[in-house]
């Protein structure tokens, strides 16, 4: 899976503020890339560009695959009456049954199945959000914060998991938190606003695979240049 954004211009109508303008990079690989920038950049927009929810003005999205390409964020809810056990049965294909259960537990939700939705705190909301996407069948997943409030150590063993469970997969991942994109990922595409030259600039993650944690010096470097970068 490769997703190539080419000479994308873009701009709210009725405003003259402009979020892209001529902007191109690729994602070739498989694996978590995180997108990253400050409040208003552009992140989402671009993700839902992305996944064609927003048309840009000028340019293109090149896929080589789009059989399953997802934007998930963590303001999505569930009507608040829905059981969450039975819509997850619902909604996941029967040779997923296998990967719902494993998800369910490694999300830590085993203990929730029987709740409805309006039951559940933020960081539960958030996970059962974020599953529903799991057990579909995708090539590509836009994760834009979708794990806030959860937990620290839970979110790292959750996105470890998920990174191993999803080899060959395509991860965007939007957060606001740099020492977590510089621990998790594998490339950092850093926004920093149409009116920088150049607007958006790569850099390297530490793409942690397990959950003994990084060392720490590694870790600051990263998070030094994700912030110069920016």
């Amino acid at each position: 899976m490769s997703l190539r954004c080419r000479h994308i211009h873009f701009g709210f109508s009725g405003t003259d503020k402009i979020l892209f303008h001529d902007l191109t990079f690729d994602w070739i690989e498989p694996g978590f890339h995180a997108l990253f920038g400050p409040s208003g950049v552009g992140k989402s927009s671009l993700a839902k560009i992305m996944l064609g929810q927003l048309s840009p003005d000028q340019g293109q999205i090149l896929a080589d695959n789009n059989a399953g390409m997802f934007y998930t964020h963590n303001m999505e809810r569930l009507p608040g009456w829905s059981g969450i056990g039975r819509h997850l049965q619902q909604i996941t294909p029967v040779h997923n049954i296998e990967k719902k259960n494993a998800l369910v537990q490694i999300f830590g939700l085993s203990s929730l199945l029987n709740h409805r939705f309006s039951q559940l705190s933020l960081g539960q909301q958030n996970r059962i959000n974020l599953v529903r996407y799991l057990v579909q069948d995708f090539d590509l997943l836009i994760m834009d914060e979708s794990l806030a409030n959860v937990d620290e150590k839970l979110r790292g063993h959750i996105l470890v998991a998920v990174k191993a469970m999803f080899p060959k997969a395509l991860f965007i991942y939007i957060s606001h938190n740099v020492m977590e994109v510089a621990t998790f990922c594998k490339q950092i595409w850093i926004l920093r606003g149409a009116h920088k030259t150049p607007q958006i600039v790569k850099t390297s993650g530490l793409d942690q695979k397990d959950d003994n944690g990084v060392e720490q010096p590694a870790l600051q470097r990263a998070m030094l240049e994700i912030m110069n970068a920016s």
